[in-house]
């Protein structure tokens, strides 16, 4: 696949740089601008990510970092099957435990919320880090929904990372998903409040609680005058002749009145 030559592969992780110095130079330059393609591209065109990750995964199949992008690209496709066996790889080779609740989510995405439910108990957990810890419960709290089992979500949720006012990069997502939670289990105010704190919390917009807060408020956004109604407008005035004056469309005789009172008013 094309790269463009402005990519040099210098603007890779350096931990994956560093994984990457296994490999002979000339190809884990290679490597590398393939792995900035994807991700580059795994947001707005994940298919041409996966791509570009299968690129890489034929280059350096046994390199750790490769077969994690692979997963992640995989996983934005919703190849879950495929993403799941891509993280094994990858956590069998690094040895780490960041992975474990992408994996658990992939169980989701398979039809297996019970597997996912029952990585969420596994001594995995305990070594993730914080951030890692609320993927985890967000992770599980799907698998609660995916199960029917609502109330069980929101007890989930509840969390001391809920309720603190403090503001982390996963503070609006979480508050988003208790919020939705809520709203699902008809606490229809108080899964407004908690739109109102996601938003709050979400500055580079990574839900739409603002959206769903207009939609609890039964605020709904239109265009005042759509191309429809435009067209629909012009072909009228074509058909009769008329003009359009304050949306109400006049025909000749109408415009001649008018135009014959303005006169004797001079």
């Amino acid at each position: 696949m094309p790269i463009p030559p402005e990519v040099t592969g210098e603007e890779i992780d350096p931990d994956v740089r560093q994984e990457l110095m296994s490999l002979p130079k000339g190809l884990a330059e290679d490597v590398s601008r393939n792995l900035v393609m994807v991700a580059q591209l795994i947001d707005e065109d994940p298919e041409k990510a996966y791509g570009y990750s299968r690129v890489a995964l034929r280059l350096a199949s046994r390199v750790a970092a490769v077969r994690e992008a692979a997963g992640f690209a995989a996983y934005a496709t919703q190849k879950y099957s495929e993403a799941l066996a891509e993280f094994r790889a990858a956590r069998r080779m690094s040895g780490g435990v960041e992975l474990w609740p992408v994996m658990a989510d992939c169980e989701r995405g398979l039809g297996r919320p019970e597997r996912a439910l029952a990585m969420a108990g596994e001594p995995e957990v305990q070594k993730l880090d914080k951030a890692g810890q609320v993927e985890m419960r967000l992770v599980a709290a799907g698998a609660r929904r995916d199960m029917g089992q609502i109330d069980a979500a929101i007890v989930t949720l509840q969390s001391p990372e809920l309720a603190s006012g403090a503001v982390h990069p996963w503070t609006a997502r979480l508050r988003y998903a208790y919020a939705d939670a809520l709203l699902a289990a008809g606490r229809e105010q108080e899964a407004r409040e908690w739109f109102g704190k996601a938003l709050e919390a979400d500055k580079d917009g990574a839900t739409d609680a603002s959206d769903r807060l207009a939609e609890l408020d039964g605020v709904e956004f239109v265009d005042a005058f759509d191309d429809s109604e435009e067209e629909h407008a012009e072909d009228s005035v074509e058909e009769t002749g008329g003009v359009v004056v304050d949306d109400v469309e006049l025909d000749r005789d109408d415009r001649d009145d008018r135009e014959g009172r303005d006169g004797d008013k001079g």
